[in-house]
């Protein structure tokens, strides 16, 4: 026995059966030479012989059937013997066309899936709590994590931030960015970064006054050095920019505040229609996709995203205990109660398994059939002999005793 065929489970119990059809073989052989020996003393052996003897022949006839099958008979070149490893490439192509024209049909796989409720399984899966069907949660966790590790980081990250970069290319943000706008407008939803960009103002103001005053000093003629007035310019110039914000602050309806309202309804309407603006904006994305800085940050998202998941694989009971969880099993109810859902998930498995077969059909044929052909004789012969093998042994058995009961029929009608 090759050491393919020694894992299988049936192979002891093969090989039992092979010592008892070989010992019920000696048996008879035993018996036939006996009841020869003592005939004449006691003529009802006749009956004992006759079946001993029918018995070895459809033993004998039945062993070499059998092991003309997988190899020749000891050892002998006899032909039409050995008739597996010398048909083996035949063998493979016939389980392949067996294969393709009874499982791989692309209506034999929509009818047979006619009956598979996919939708209904998925959602009693997502459903399960994480005590049940652990074994398969944890097994897909590992296998997920176990991907994402042993992947090339770099090359996969080039691919994914590739294709993120891609993405954003080829989208037009600019009116995307003016529907927000327009949406944060008519909400009032721009009033809390309106005001916060108001008190950002003061205090740039209160941080930056030397600045200012340095400044109206520079820029102010030598008369009004002389009189002083540039303190006094500088100081009414800070007042009233105190006074433009605080009342900005506090007065909704300011006219400036107002003005900058309606700039930024302009700026959200130009964002969607004027060609000009959605020109410049398009360009400064291309600009900010081109910079350095942004290709570090979508790196830095790849990687963390990466190790999220990586964490979350390596815990998939914590991973779905949060909102997550939740969210699944929200899915898996639907997917379980509505009839809609599971018959449009249903009908979309079937239409892939079947285009599947229809497009991949024949090279899982091909593989099925190259497999079996890339096997050597002895390999092939283990396999089937191991499958099959203590089916075959109980054939021995019965053909010796069929032939040994055929041996008394003719014996009696013989003295008959």
């Amino acid at each position: 026995m090759t050491a393919l065929t020694r894992f299988n489970p049936a192979q002891p119990g093969a090989r039992g059966m092979k010592l008892a059809a070989t010992g019920l073989l000696v048996l008879m052989a035993a018996v036939f030479f006996t009841t020869r020996a003592f005939e004449d003393q006691y003529p009802g052996l006749s009956w004992v012989k006759a079946f001993a003897e029918a018995a070895m022949v459809g033993g004998l006839a039945d062993w070499f059937a059998v092991t003309a099958l997988f190899r020749h008979p000891l050892g002998l070149p006899i032909p039409h013997t050995a008739i597996i490893p010398r048909n083996k490439d035949r063998i493979g192509d016939t389980l392949a066309s067996f294969i393709n024209e009874n499982f791989l049909v692309p209506s034999v796989v929509a009818r047979r899936m006619r009956n598979i409720d996919v939708a209904g399984a998925a959602g009693r899966f997502l459903q399960t709590p994480a005590s049940e069907g652990s074994r398969i949660r944890h097994g897909a966790s590992r296998l997920i994590a176990d991907i994402f590790e042993g992947l090339d980081d770099e090359r996969l990250g080039g691919i994914v931030k590739g294709a993120i970069s891609a993405r954003i290319s080829k989208m037009e943000v600019s009116p995307l960015l003016g529907h927000a706008l327009a949406s944060a407008i008519n909400e009032d939803r721009h009033v809390p970064m309106l005001e916060a960009a108001i008190r950002w103002m003061a205090r740039a103001l209160e941080a930056n006054e030397d600045l200012i005053r340095e400044m109206v000093h520079k820029k102010a003629n030598w008369v009004l050095k002389l009189a002083g007035l540039d303190a006094k310019l500088a100081d009414a110039i800070l007042d009233g920019l105190r006074k433009l914000s605080t009342e900005m602050s506090t007065d909704p309806a300011h006219p400036v505040r107002l003005k900058v309202e309606e700039a930024l309804a302009k700026l959200a309407n130009d964002l969607q229609t004027d060609p000009e603006t959605r020109a410049r904006v398009e360009e400064m994305k291309d600009q900010l996709l081109a910079n350095r800085s942004v290709a570090l940050w979508i790196d830095a998202l790849w990687q963390r995203g990466r190790e999220a998941i990586i964490r979350s694989a390596r815990n998939p009971d914590a991973a779905l205990a949060g909102r997550l969880g939740q969210v699944l099993r929200a899915m898996g109810s639907s997917l379980e109660q509505d009839p809609r859902i599971r018959s449009a998930i249903n009908q979309f498995v079937r239409r892939a398994a079947a285009g599947m077969a229809q497009s991949y059909g024949s090279s899982i044929v091909k593989l099925v059939s190259d497999t079996i052909r890339s096997w050597d004789a002895r390999t092939i012969t283990g396999r089937l002999e191991a499958a099959v093998g203590r089916d075959l042994q109980y054939i021995r058995i019965n053909g010796t005793l069929v032939g040994g009961l055929v041996g008394v029929a003719i014996h009696a009608l013989d003295l008959l």
